[in-house]
Protein backbone atom coordinates (compact mmCIF):
# COMPACT_ATOMS: atom_id res chain seq x y z
CA UNK A 1 0.00 0.00 0.00
CA UNK A 2 1.46 3.55 -1.26
CA UNK A 3 1.74 6.36 1.52
CA UNK A 4 1.15 9.74 0.14
CA UNK A 5 3.21 11.67 2.14
CA UNK A 6 1.00 14.41 3.82
CA UNK A 7 3.84 17.51 3.81
CA UNK A 8 3.46 17.11 -0.27
CA UNK A 9 1.76 19.91 -1.88
CA UNK A 10 0.83 19.56 -5.20
CA UNK A 11 2.50 21.50 -7.54
CA UNK A 12 0.80 25.27 -9.35
CA UNK A 13 -0.74 24.58 -12.75
CA UNK A 14 0.93 27.06 -15.08
CA UNK A 15 -0.44 28.59 -18.15
CA UNK A 16 1.00 29.62 -21.18
CA UNK A 17 -0.14 32.75 -23.21
CA UNK A 18 -1.98 30.89 -25.71
CA UNK A 19 -3.57 28.88 -22.65
CA UNK A 20 -4.85 32.45 -21.28
CA UNK A 21 -5.81 33.75 -24.19
CA UNK A 22 -8.13 31.03 -25.41
CA UNK A 23 -9.96 30.82 -21.68
CA UNK A 24 -10.26 34.49 -21.93
CA UNK A 25 -11.84 34.42 -25.50
CA UNK A 26 -14.12 31.79 -24.17
CA UNK A 27 -15.28 33.42 -20.93
CA UNK A 28 -15.63 36.68 -22.66
CA UNK A 29 -17.94 34.50 -25.35
CA UNK A 30 -20.24 33.80 -23.14
CA UNK A 31 -22.89 36.49 -21.75
CA UNK A 32 -22.33 38.95 -19.43
CA UNK A 33 -23.95 38.19 -16.16
CA UNK A 34 -24.68 34.62 -16.90
CA UNK A 35 -24.54 32.14 -14.60
CA UNK A 36 -22.67 29.78 -17.90
CA UNK A 37 -19.72 32.25 -16.46
CA UNK A 38 -19.49 31.19 -13.13
CA UNK A 39 -19.55 27.42 -14.98
CA UNK A 40 -17.14 27.80 -17.21
CA UNK A 41 -14.82 29.13 -14.50
CA UNK A 42 -15.47 25.98 -12.13
CA UNK A 43 -15.24 23.80 -14.91
CA UNK A 44 -11.51 24.78 -15.55
CA UNK A 45 -10.66 25.77 -12.13
CA UNK A 46 -10.32 29.25 -12.26
CA UNK A 47 -11.03 31.89 -10.61
CA UNK A 48 -12.18 35.29 -11.86
CA UNK A 49 -9.05 37.08 -10.54
CA UNK A 50 -6.90 34.76 -12.89
CA UNK A 51 -8.85 36.25 -15.60
CA UNK A 52 -8.51 39.44 -14.23
CA UNK A 53 -4.78 39.81 -14.00
CA UNK A 54 -4.30 38.02 -17.63
CA UNK A 55 -6.66 40.98 -19.21
CA UNK A 56 -3.78 43.20 -17.81
CA UNK A 57 -1.37 41.44 -18.85
CA UNK A 58 -2.63 41.08 -22.52
CA UNK A 59 -3.41 44.83 -22.17
CA UNK A 60 0.84 45.48 -21.18
CA UNK A 61 1.47 42.91 -23.74
CA UNK A 62 2.16 46.03 -26.24
CA UNK A 63 3.51 48.86 -23.37
CA UNK A 64 6.67 49.00 -22.28
CA UNK A 65 7.56 46.76 -18.93
CA UNK A 66 7.40 49.46 -15.79
CA UNK A 67 10.24 50.88 -14.80
CA UNK A 68 12.44 49.40 -11.89
CA UNK A 69 13.92 51.16 -9.23
CA UNK A 70 17.13 53.68 -10.26
CA UNK A 71 20.38 52.70 -9.51
CA UNK A 72 21.69 55.53 -7.66
CA UNK A 73 25.15 56.86 -8.40
CA UNK A 74 28.30 56.48 -6.18
CA UNK A 75 28.08 59.70 -5.33
CA UNK A 76 24.24 59.68 -4.10
CA UNK A 77 24.55 56.61 -2.00
CA UNK A 78 28.02 58.74 -0.22
CA UNK A 79 25.97 61.91 -0.07
CA UNK A 80 22.83 59.85 1.88
CA UNK A 81 25.73 58.25 4.30
CA UNK A 82 26.78 61.57 5.13
CA UNK A 83 23.89 63.34 5.65
CA UNK A 84 23.06 60.16 7.89
CA UNK A 85 26.27 60.46 9.58
CA UNK A 86 25.84 64.08 10.14
CA UNK A 87 22.35 64.40 11.48
CA UNK A 88 23.81 61.28 14.12
CA UNK A 89 26.37 63.81 14.96
CA UNK A 90 24.19 66.74 15.48
CA UNK A 91 22.33 64.90 17.84
CA UNK A 92 25.01 63.52 19.75
CA UNK A 93 26.27 66.81 19.62
CA UNK A 94 23.12 67.94 21.16
CA UNK A 95 23.37 65.59 23.95
CA UNK A 96 26.64 66.36 24.87
CA UNK A 97 25.70 70.30 25.24
CA UNK A 98 22.84 68.97 27.30
CA UNK A 99 24.91 66.69 29.28
CA UNK A 100 27.45 69.80 30.19
CA UNK A 101 24.86 72.73 30.83
CA UNK A 102 23.24 69.81 33.44
CA UNK A 103 26.78 69.32 35.08
CA UNK A 104 27.52 73.04 35.51
CA UNK A 105 24.33 74.03 36.92
CA UNK A 106 24.80 70.78 39.37
CA UNK A 107 28.70 71.99 40.33
CA UNK A 108 26.82 75.53 40.85
CA UNK A 109 24.27 74.08 43.10
CA UNK A 110 26.98 72.22 44.95
CA UNK A 111 28.89 75.37 45.32
CA UNK A 112 26.20 77.47 46.72
CA UNK A 113 25.74 74.73 49.41
CA UNK A 114 28.92 74.27 50.40
CA UNK A 115 29.28 78.20 50.82
CA UNK A 116 26.33 78.13 52.61
CA UNK A 117 26.87 75.44 55.00
CA UNK A 118 29.99 77.01 55.78
CA UNK A 119 28.93 80.20 56.73
CA UNK A 120 25.98 79.02 58.94
CA UNK A 121 27.10 78.53 62.50
CA UNK A 122 27.04 75.54 64.75
CA UNK A 123 25.43 74.87 67.25
CA UNK A 124 27.71 73.47 70.39
CA UNK A 125 26.47 72.06 73.10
Amino acid sequence: MDEIDPAARPKRRTFTAAEKHAHLDAYDALAKGSEKRGAYLRREGLYSSHLAEWRKQRDRAGTTPPAGRVKRTAEQVELDRLRRRNARLEAELERTKLALEITGKAHALLELISESADTEPRSTK
